[in-house]
């Protein structure tokens, strides 16, 4: 086996600067006007806000203040959909939040990476969709191109690389099925 010497100074940023643009007026637009407020209040004012720079939201949705949004127009939310506190939203790609689905405190939806067999290390992306009345639990890890299907959990602290059964529960690292979701 040979080694392979990686020259990350051939690296570039394939975003263009109106998007650059965009996102750092974004991200002093939500850090000055949403975040200092209280989790109870603003929701009218932070979906404004998102709306404003391009989200797609329904009016019954929710984002809590503390929720970090990297690119506004990639971000659809339906009917009672919720981004909780702390959510770390990396939407290079698009990221649906399908209706009565929430993502809950602390996790992670990563729409990027980069090609670890391309030496210019490039960035590459696939959306994620959070499918109707499916819940990513706390500090969950979502990766990019994975669907949560309909009514699926994703247990509290798991990695998930591959797409979610409809009303399935899965836990772990790597996330693996634990039983069927049923409702009483």
């Amino acid at each position: 086996m040979s080694e392979m010497e990686i020259d990350l100074s051939q690296y570039h940023n394939a975003l263009n600067r109106r998007h650059q643009l965009i996102r750092l007026l974004w991200s002093m637009v939500w850090g000055a006007l949403a975040r200092p407020l209280p989790r109870s209040m603003g929701n009218r004012w932070k979906r404004f806000l998102l709306r404003l720079f391009g989200a797609k939201l329904h009016p019954t949705a929710v984002v809590y203040s503390s929720a970090r949004v990297y690119f506004p127009p990639n971000l659809t939310m339906d009917a009672y959909s919720c981004l909780a506190s702390e959510v770390d939203c990396y939407n290079v790609a698009p990221i649906h939040i399908g209706a009565n689905a929430t993502v809950s405190q602390g996790a992670y939806l990563c729409t990027a990476s980069h090609d670890i067999s391309d030496p210019a290390h490039s960035l590459i992306s696939a959306p994620i969709t959070v499918e109707d009345q499916a819940w990513v639990a706390a500090q969950a890890f979502v990766g990019m191109g994975v669907t949560v299907g309909r009514g699926a959990v994703v247990g509290a602290r798991s990695a998930v690389f591959r797409d979610v059964a409809p009303w399935t529960v899965v836990g772990g690292n790597p996330a693996r099925f634990i039983k069927q979701r049923t409702l009483r």
